[in-house]
């Protein structure tokens, strides 16, 4: 068997075994539901009910804001009881609708579509109206990726079921469980782009899930499974497309200027269940696990669930928990206020001990070089942190800071423990910002 993968990168212990046996549990409606506006890449979305309003599981509680927004609908019944502000996993507050639920089990889904008779603009439409976000970590407007420009020659579909940060286990659950949603999802994008050709891409740690999509895929000549090294970051768009078709996407290019369209297995399950049952995107499938938390567990949450009773419902933490991050550990936020909600691009709630979380004292930078030989993106890690000390943006600019994704390997190599994305990230903000100015000021 050939295992594709990409230069650089790093492979940081997995801990995979904590849940990959566990199988998804629903965790019921808590007494309270806190819904950001912004749950989603692009404009905020509007509220169309206001306090006092009763709502039910599936009716639409804000709409979308333009072409890149996305709705929002409410995932329980209840009554509005607030319209300000919370914060979210960002660690910022913002514009939020809080609902007191009433314990009832009422729906308001919208009407099934038969996924052989719909048509492409049906397909686009519904996937808009449903809310759905990607589910890669982005949550970028699934909808706007299914409306490429007509200019642009899309080749294939390549979903991704790497899933390559540690601790992660939602989207292998999602092909072990639900293979049927996983393929139909696929088969409803192939649709709506107009394109044959479609790849999963499943890394060599999860044979498993291999085995099972091979099995769904058996008698389907467009459609294959390609395995891919265990590598983080893998599931990266840029890194998976380079894996499995040898392309590379320019800096500052998309995807679809290849010829391709990534989406998550967990969005193609959305999209799927959007279609066959008219539900919105009204829960996340996440993994919480970590070795802070009492019973590691796999769940379907309602969105706008505070991560605190999420936590609550798998024991709680133990005595030795010392940091929660909502995602991956790589590049998860890290939560000071556990009200903050799970939102529909959640994937992960992380747990770590204080021993996990062992501060190491910062070095200087001994030009070791490892930084560079990881980094997936061929960009200077070291030099940009520098640079950005330095207050020279510009240069930053000339090197590509705005390329790099953040994914964290270089400050995870780095031996003199520079906090290296952190300080890229600075960069990148003030960078943007003299960008903005700069167009501006010649309009």
């Amino acid at each position: 068997m050939t295992i594709k993968t990409f230069r650089g990168g790093i492979h940081p212990p997995e801990y995979k075994e904590l849940t990959q046996n566990s199988v998804f549990e629903k965790v019921p409606a808590p007494g309270q539901i806190f819904l950001p506006l912004t749950q989603h890449l692009g404009r905020q979305a509007i509220p169309v009910v206001k306090k006092g309003s009763v709502v039910t599981a599936g009716m639409l509680v804000a709409q979308a804001d333009g072409f890149i927004s996305a709705p929002i609908h409410s995932p329980v019944c209840g009554t509005v009881a607030n319209l300000g502000k919370q914060i979210t996993s960002s660690g910022f507050p913002k514009d939020t609708i809080t609902i007191i639920t009433n314990g009832q089990t009422e729906a308001a889904f919208m009407s099934p579509m038969d996924p052989e008779t719909i048509t492409p603009d049906d397909i686009r439409k519904r996937v808009a109206d449903a809310g759905i976000v990607g589910q890669g970590g982005a949550a970028f407007p699934t909808s706007v990726k299914l409306t490429p420009p007509p200019e642009k020659l899309i080749e294939f579909v390549i979903l991704n079921g790497c899933e390559c940060e540690p601790y992660l286990t939602r989207d292998y659950r999602f092909m072990l469980e639900r293979p049927d949603a996983v393929i139909g999802g696929l088969k409803l994008i192939l649709k709506v782009l107009g394109v044959q050709k479609g790849i999963m891409g499943i890394e060599n740690n999860k044979p498993a899930a291999i085995e099972k999509m091979k099995n769904y895929l058996r008698d389907e000549k467009d459609l294959s499974v390609v395995v891919v090294k265990t590598k983080y970051p893998q599931g990266a768009e840029k890194m998976l497309i380079k894996a499995i078709t040898g392309r590379e996407v320019p800096p500052g290019k998309l995807p679809m200027d290849v010829g391709a369209v990534m989406q998550n297995v967990g969005t193609a399950v959305a999209i799927y269940d959007a279609i066959t049952k008219g539900e919105p995107l009204i829960t996340a499938a996440l993994t919480v696990s970590g070795k802070g938390i009492k019973n590691p567990k796999n769940l379907i949450v309602p969105v706008g669930t505070p991560i605190k009773d999420v936590i609550d419902h798998c024991g709680g933490l133990t005595d030795n928990a010392a940091k929660i991050i909502v995602g991956g550990p790589m590049m998860g936020a890290a939560q000071y206020d556990l009200s903050s909600p799970v939102m529909k691009a959640t994937s992960g709630i992380l747990v770590l001990t204080k021993d996990e979380v062992e501060t190491k004292q910062e070095t200087t930078c001994v030009r070791c070089g490892k930084c560079v030989e990881v980094c997936p993106l061929n960009l200077l890690p070291t030099r940009l942190a520098r640079l950005t000390q330095l207050q020279r943006y510009e240069d930053a600019e000339m090197i590509g800071i705005t390329v790099c994704m953040e994914c964290g390997t270089c400050a995870y190599t780095c031996p003199s423990n520079i906090p290296l994305v952190q300080w890229i990230r600075l960069g990148k903000q003030k960078v943007f910002r003299l960008q903005k100015e700069r167009s501006a000021s010649e309009n």
